[in-house]
């Protein structure tokens, strides 16, 4: 039997208009969708994968970040999708605050955007230990 430990993981994200959420995934992010059906699209990306699946009733009512790119360079990403029209998000929370859109948190900093449902979604730079 595989354990838990062993096996790949992907994130879900639920869409209220699969259409659009395709369009800001494959137009906006640059993503390629490699499965595609009624039940949703998969997305491909660094070897992993994620699903957007069709869900009126939950898309962009989550207060938390349901998934994260993990970036060599996070300044150098931000200004990408900065010129894509990605606008981030700026918090101001016990134990994150972001200037520029940037959270720095001791070895990692952090960036934060909603997707065309709401959702959101960060990139993350880890810094050399």
């Amino acid at each position: 039997m595989k354990m838990l430990v062993d096996a790949p993981v992907y994130a879900a994200i639920p869409a209220a208009d699969l259409d659009r959420a395709k369009r800001f995934y494959r137009d906006t992010l640059g993503l390629a969708a490699s499965v595609e059906d009624e039940g949703g699209v998969r997305f491909d990306s660094g070897g992993t994968h994620f699903f957007v699946y069709p869900s009126a009733e939950s898309a962009g009512r989550a207060a938390h970040t349901l998934e994260s790119w993990i970036v060599d360079d996070l300044d150098a990403e931000m200004k990408e999708l900065r010129a894509r029209g990605i606008a981030f998000e700026e918090y101001d929370l016990p134990g994150i605050k972001t200037v520029d859109g940037v959270a720095e948190m001791g070895d990692v900093r952090g960036a934060w955007f909603k997707d065309s449902e709401g959702n959101i979604l960060g990139v993350t730079e880890m810094r050399a230990q």
